[in-house]
């Protein structure tokens, strides 16, 4: 199936309307896709995320995993194959008419996700999170319930929060870190509400992946711009931008760090300290060229934010398991 090549107006509604008919012709001759179109759209490699702040939750809960190995992993296969999967799938329908301009080539623009196979993959998936979800305690179905409704916020209308880049964003971070390590330390606690110490690394690493929901923006800044989705590279310009996403991404590790010593975890701190130093010699290298080093420093840069987000959870772990003991 070749991609779409359009020459687009500069109205956005005269845009969408054009693409929406090129959509139309691109999927007339399927009627059902492929096992390997839907894998596609569910998008596993950004699976990880959920999965290991999950796992964060799962370690700073203290708790001995004897017992509890098929809540972990229900609660695994709840953050990635289901709850984030079903927020690429709801994502990529209501995106299909930017997609369509920045990467024709996905399942749903390109034709091979045809009709409304997107949306409704979509729909199962959020009725297969709720039915997993309510295996896991009230607090782990309720952070469930509330991800799954940020999702569809922050893509379906009339919130589409990812028209804002602040909010939009926000709400990604929310969902993909902070819900999921609640939910991790909520299925070791067989559903008791985790404590303060789980509940400000949660927000803070939260607050920190708003960051890293802002460079997965500067690849898509002029299907953005054509379409009225006012992203932080849209809205700020892509120099000012990189350098809020990284601004965002130090400020709240340096808390986290200033938590665990108050905490009395030095050497957690140190280690934390040091990986934040890391990412500030790659951002340094990142702001000079964002759009270009955006991809870059997401593959490079994030392997020591997510590595701090587990040294923290282990500190926190030490805490939990001296004062159970």
């Amino acid at each position: 199936m070749s991609a779409i090549t359009l020459a687009l107006p500069n109205d956005p509604e005269e845009t969408m309307t054009t693409v929406s008919h090129s959509l139309a012709q691109q999927s007339s001759s399927i009627t059902r896709p492929s096992l390997a179109t839907v894998a596609e759209l569910l998008k596993p490699i950004t699976w990880f995320p959920p999965m290991w702040a999950f796992s964060c939750g799962v370690i700073s809960s203290g708790v001995v995993a004897e017992g509890r190995w098929l809540y972990i992993i229900l609660g695994v296969i709840l953050a990635g194959p289901l709850v984030c999967a079903m927020s690429q799938a709801i994502n990529d329908w209501f995106d299909r008419h930017v997609d369509a301009i920045n990467e024709p080539n996905r399942p749903i623009p390109s034709g091979r996700m045809p009709g409304k196979w997107g949306l409704y993959i979509a729909i199962l998936w959020t009725i297969l999170s709720l039915i997993v979800a309510s295996f896991l305690g009230m607090w782990g179905f309720s952070a469930a319930v509330v991800g799954l409704l940020l999702a569809w916020a922050y893509s379906a209308p009339p919130f589409r929060l990812k028209l804002n880049g602040w909010w939009g964003n926000a709400a990604c971070g929310l969902s993909y870190e902070g819900l999921a390590w609640m939910t991790g330390t909520a299925v070791m606690l067989s559903g008791a509400m985790p404590d303060g110490r789980t509940l400000a690394l949660a927000l803070l690493y939260s607050i920190g992946a708003h960051g890293i929901m802002t460079l997965n923006d500067f690849k898509s800044i002029e299907g953005d711009r054509q379409m009225g989705v006012g992203s932080l590279p849209v809205k700020l310009g892509a120099s000012a931008a990189a350098k809020v996403a990284c601004m965002v991404m130090l400020v709240s590790q340096c808390v986290v760090v200033g938590l665990l010593v108050s905490w009395q975890c030095p050497n957690h701190a140190i280690a934390v300290g040091m990986l934040t130093l890391i990412q500030g010699a790659l951002m340094l290298r990142f702001v000079m060229n964002p759009i270009q080093r955006a991809t870059w420093y997401s593959a490079l840069g994030i392997n020591f934010y997510v590595s701090g987000m587990m040294v923290s959870a282990f500190a926190v772990r030490g805490i939990n398991q001296a004062a159970g003991g």
